[in-house]
C-alpha cells in the first residue's frame, strides 16, 4: 500500500505541473527509468560533485569527447577529431557544426568561456582542479594571474580549439568527458542567474533535454532533436527517480516502475543473488570515512589511527555486506595494474586502545562526544552502527550517528561542519592520481582540512615524471603517507556494483565506473515485462 501511495503522489504531482504548463504530451514510445539514489544537488556541470549529478550530466550535456559505452574510452563528442603534439602538451580539437537545444550555434568560444567560469575563484567549483592540467589554469584559480589569455586555452576559430597542458597527461582525453569540462550556455546563465538550470530555462547540448523536474519525485528528460547525433539516440525519454531508501527502490523495481536499480538492500543480497536480473561487476570506487583534521580530537593523528585500528573491516564486509565487498587497507582500488598500493593497517584493537591512551584518552576517558554523519541509506546506517559499537567496545568512546539528506550532507562536509563523515570516491579516470590528488592542501575535494607538505610535493612530482615506473613509486609513497602515517581518511571497503537490470534494456554494459551513456541505451519493447 505504501508503494502505491508513493506512486500516486508522484503522478498527482506530475498532473499538477502539467495543468499549469499546458496539455499533457503524448507518452514517448521508448522510456528508460532508473533510480538515481538522491535528489541532485545541482544540474550545473561546473558545480557538480556527486555521482547522481554526473549521471544526469551525461544525458543533458556533452564535452569535446564522450564515453564509449563498453570500454569508457574517449570517443568523439562535440569534437569530431583531434591531434596531439609530439611532446604531448598541445591538443588541437576540430569541432562539429553543433547546436544548443535552443538552436544557438555551439563553438569553441563556448568551451573557453565555460572552462574560464569553472576556473574563476568566485565560481567556487570544487572540481576546478581537474582543469589544472591546462597551462596556468591553477595560477588563474589561485589568483596568481588575472589575465585569462595566459591560460592554455585558445580559440583558433569557432571550429578549432587549442589546449596546452602544463605536463603530458596520458589520461587527459578521458578526463575531457568529465562534467567539469562540459560546456554551459553562458548567455542562458547570464539571463537567468542561479535559476538557469530550471525547466523551461536550461539550455543543453547533450542527447536529452530537461522536460520535468519534480523535486524528490522524478526528473524527466526527453530526446534532444537538435543533438548532433540525434539519429543514433534510441530512447525517447529518460526518467530518474531520487529514491534514497533501498527497500522502497526495490519495491519500485519489482512493481515494474524502473528498469535499473544500482543499489540493493544489504539484508536482501543473499536472496537477490538468485534473482535472474541480478548483476555483479567491478567498480572503481572506495568507501571511506573522513576525519575533520581541523579541530580536536581528530587533529591528532594518534586518534585517527586508533579509530582505524579499532574497526574490524573484514567483519563488516563478511557479515554486514554479505561477502560481496573487499575490505580496504589502502585508498586506491586494486584495479590499476601495475600500480600496487602499500599495505595499510590491519585490525589491531589492543594497539588501538594503547594509542588512544597515549593521545590522552585512556579507555575513552575525557574523550568528547563526536558525531558520524552519513547520507541517508540503510547500508550506510548499518555500517555506521557497527563502527559505533566497535569503537565503543575497543576504545570506550561514544559516537553519535546522524543521517542527512544528500544536499544537506554535501554542504555539511564541504564546510567542514562535522567530526567523522561517511564518504565514497569513484575514479574519474584509470590512473592512481584520480584517487590521490584530491587530498593535496586546499584541494577542492579534500574536505578534511588535512595538509602535508611532503604529500603535496609527491603528487606534484608525478606530473613532471615521464618514467612510468618512477611515477607509480611516487604515488605509492604518497599513498603510504595517506593510509599508513597520517590517516585523514579511513578506507573501509572497495566497491563492487550490485544491481538489478531488466532484460528489456539493451546497449547497457558493465564497466568499472558504472557509467552507462544514455545515448546508446535502447528498450526492447517485445521483451517480457
Amino acid at each position: 500500500m505504501r508503494q502505491f501511495l508513493i506512486v500516486l503522489a508522484i503522478v498527482a504531482g506530475g498532473v499538477a505541473l502539467l495543468m499549469v504548463a499546458g496539455p499533457a504530451p503524448q507518452r514517448p514510445a521508448k522510456t528508460f527509468t532508473f533510480n538515481n539514489g538522491a535528489e541532485p544537488e545541482t544540474l550545473d556541470p561546473a558545480l557538480m560533485t556527486g555521482v547522481p549529478e554526473h549521471t544526469l550530466a551525461m544525458a543533458l550535456f556533452e564535452g569535446l569527447v564522450t564515453y564509449h559505452p563498453k570500454t569508457l574510452k574517449p570517443v568523439p563528442g562535440v569534437a569530431k577529431s583531434w591531434t596531439i603534439s609530439d611532446d604531448g602538451l598541445t591538443y588541437t580539437f576540430h569541432l562539429r557544426a553543433c547546436r544548443w537545444s535552443n538552436g544557438d550555434p555551439l563553438g569553441a568560444t563556448d568551451f573557453l568561456q565555460s572552462w574560464r567560469r569553472a576556473l574563476e575563484p568566485k565560481t567556487a567549483a570544487e572540481y576546478a582542479y581537474q582543469l589544472w592540467h591546462i597551462k596556468n589554469a591553477r595560477a588563474y584559480t589561485e589568483g596568481k594571474i588575472t589575465d585569462f589569455s595566459k591560460v592554455g586555452v585558445r580559440v583558433i576559430d569557432e571550429r578549432t580549439l587549442e589546449v596546452r597542458l602544463e605536463n603530458p597527461a596520458a589520461y587527459f582525453l578521458e578526463l575531457l568527458a568529465f562534467e567539469t569540462f562540459m560546456p554551459v550556455h553562458t548567455r542562458c546563465l547570464a539571463l537567468h542567474g542561479k535559476k538557469w538550470t530550471r525547466v523551461g530555462k536550461i539550455v543543453c547540448n547533450g542527447p536529452f533535454v530537461l522536460a520535468q523536474w519534480l523535486p524528490r519525485h522524478r526528473i524527466v528528460m526527453h530526446k534532444n532533436p537538435l543533438y548532433w547525433d540525434a539519429a543514433a539516440v534510441k530512447l525517447d525519454q529518460v526518467v530518474a527517480y531520487p529514491i534514497d531508501d533501498e527497500n522502497t527502490a526495490l519495491r519500485t523495481y519489482k512493481a515494474g516502475k524502473i528498469h535499473w536499480l544500482n543499489a540493493l538492500p544489504n539484508p536482501l543480497i543473499p536472496r537477490l543473488k538468485k534473482h535472474p536480473h541480478y548483476r555483479k561487476a567491478p567498480y572503481l570506487g572506495t568507501y571511506f570515512y573522513r576525519f575533520n583534521c581541523t579541530r580536536p580530537p581528530f587533529n591528532d593523528r594518534r586518534v585517527r589511527i586508533a579509530f582505524n585500528l579499532a574497526l574490524d573491516k573484514d567483519r563488516i564486509c563478511r557479515y554486514v555486506l554479505h561477502g560481496e565487498y573487499q575490505p580496504a587497507r589502502a585508498f586506491v582500488p586494486p584495479m590499476m595494474p601495475p600500480y600496487q598500493s602499500p599495505d595499510g593497517m590491519a585490525y589491531a584493537p589492543q594497539k588501538a586502545a594503547a594509542l588512544l591512551a597515549d593521545a590522552g584518552y585512556p579507555a575513552g576517558k575525557g574523550f568528547p562526544r563526536v558525531t558520524l554523519i552519513y547520507n541517508t541509506s540503510k547500508r550506510h546506517q548499518r555500517i555506521a552502527e557497527v563502527a559505533q559499537k566497535q569503537w565503543k567496545e575497543t576504545l570506550g568512546v561514544d559516537i553519535n550517528l546522524v543521517s542527512q539528506e544528500w544536499k544537506v550532507y554535501l554542504k555539511t562536509v564541504s564546510t567542514l561542519d562535522y567530526d567523522i563523515a561517511r564518504s565514497a570516491w569513484i575514479g574519474d579516470y584509470l590512473d592512481p592520481k584520480t584517487f590521490l590528488d584530491m587530498f593535496v592542501t586546499g584541494g577542492g575535494n579534500n574536505r578534511t582540512g588535512w595538509s602535508h607538505k611532503r604529500y603535496d610535493q609527491l603528487i606534484a612530482q608525478t606530473d613532471r615524471t615521464a618514467d612510468a615506473a618512477a611515477r607509480l613509486e611516487l604515488f605509492r609513497e604518497a599513498e603510504k603517507i595517506l593510509v599508513c602515517d597520517e590517516l585523514p581518511v579511513m578506507p573501509v571497503h572497495f566497491y563492487v556494483n550490485l544491481s538489478l537490470l531488466h532484460p528489456s534494456v539493451q546497449g547497457f554494459y558493465g564497466n568499472p565506473r558504472d557509467l552507462h551513456p544514455f545515448k546508446y541505451i535502447d528498450i526492447n519493447q517485445a521483451a517480457p515485462k
